[in-house]
Parts: structure tokens; sequence; C-alpha cells
């Protein structure tokens, strides 16, 4: 029972930590569970023994209380044979006096029995207490036993994971993600550069052909406008009226 009292202490206190310090706690909890198996099988053995005897005892004490009763009988019956003749009143008396003789001794192993009986009973009581006890243990060191792989399994997954990520170049791969980022809005920058370059280029085109676009509209009106007069005559008669 020692090495349950310490193995399920693990609740008192942080799990991890109690783990570590057992070599293996499923295997010695699946040792101490058959430890206390064979326990209950020694116990169980036991019982049924003790219980045997007591039985064995009671049957006595019924045994010999009907001995006891026997002879008492036989010995009124010989005292009653002795005073109506049937028999001698002295041999009568004797033989009476045999039979109480083995009637107290039978009282006596009656007694004795009886005794034996109830201290087999308690034997029996006691015996009984330790196997509910043994099964009761059993059954919660089963069921801790369920938990605690269950426990170590988890632990055992969280820490392949842990490790795995402490495996993980953490400032390695932020760095790399810096640099690219500074890449990155480098160039952004340098096609805004590029593209302010272009604009101010054209900016110089479209401010010249915009100071002649107005002067340049306006000559090309005129050429039309004398154009169309020379064909239509109206310049001659214009000259003839000046």
């Amino acid at each position: 029972m020692g090495i349950f009292k310490r193995l399920f202490k693990i609740g008192q206190a942080e799990a991890n930590s109690a783990i570590d310090k057992l070599e293996d706690p499923i295997k010695m909890t699946e040792q101490g569970l058959r430890d206390l198996k064979k326990d209950l099988d020694q116990a169980l053995h036991g019982l049924a023994e003790v219980k045997a005897m007591a039985i064995r005892s009671k049957n006595d004490v019924e045994t010999y209380k009907s001995k006891a009763k026997d002879y008492e009988n036989k010995a009124m019956l010989l005292l009653k044979k002795g005073q109506s003749g049937d028999i001698d009143p002295n041999e009568a008396d004797r033989l009476a006096s045999e039979a109480l003789v083995k009637k107290e001794e039978t009282t006596e192993h009656m007694a004795r029995s009886q005794k034996e009986y109830e201290q087999f009973e308690g034997n029996v009581t006691q015996l009984d207490s330790k196997v509910k006890m043994i099964r009761k243990s059993i059954s919660e060191y089963e069921n801790e036993l369920k938990t605690l792989k269950a426990r170590v399994k988890v632990s055992a997954a969280a820490k392949s994971i842990n490790k795995h990520l402490s495996q993980i170049d953490n400032s390695g791969t932020v760095a790399l993600l810096e640099r690219m980022k500074d890449k990155v809005a480098q160039d952004e920058a340098l096609a805004q550069s590029y593209g302010e370059i272009a604009n101010e280029s054209k900016s110089v085109d479209e401010e010249i052909d915009k100071a002649l676009s107005g002067s340049t509209a306006q000559v090309k009106a005129a050429d039309d406008l004398a154009k169309m007069k020379a064909r239509l005559g109206l310049d001659k008669d214009d000259g003839e009226k000046e």
C-alpha cells in the first residue's frame, strides 16, 4: 500500500514535477495494482477459510447443544426407570450421574465452540472489511491509472510540440520579414520616384502646348476664314468696297 500512498499524491502537487520524479509512473502504477490484486486474492482466500471455520464452529455449537439436551433427557429417563423398578435404583443413579457428567462435558464443548464461533465471526468481519477496502482501492487506482495515462500522453504531446517550437529560429524569421518589408518599401519608393520624374517631363511639354494652343487655334481659324472667303469671292467685294 505504501507505493500508492506515494504515487497518488500527484493531485496534491504539480502534476508535471511529480511525474518527472518517477522513472516510469505507468509501469509503477500497474505493478502496484498487480500487487494489490494479489493481496485481494490472499484476503479472499483467508476470508473463505475463516468463514468455513465460523460455520463449523456454529454447527458444533448446535451439535453439542443437542447432545447436552440428550444426556439430560437420558439421565431423567434412567431415574424414572430406577424409580419404577425397571432397573436397579443404584444402577439407575450411577448411570444418570454418568449421563449428567457427559452433559456437563458437552456443555463445556458447546461453550468453547460458541466462543470460537464468536471469534471467527469477528475475524470474518475484519477480513470482509479489508476485502472491501482493497476492492475500493483497486477501483480508485484503476481510475487514477487511466487519468495518469491520459496526462502522460498529453504531457508527451505538449513536450513534443514545445520542442519543435523551440527549434524554430524566431529571431531569424522576424529579421527576414523585416528585410523583406524594407525591400518592398524601397521598391515602392523607387517606383514613385520614377513616376514623379516622368510626370515632370510631361509637365514641361504640356505647358508649352498649352501656351501655344490658343494662338495656334486663332491662326488656323483666320486661315480657314480667308480660304473660305476666297472660294466665295468675298475678298474681291471687300477690296472694291474699300
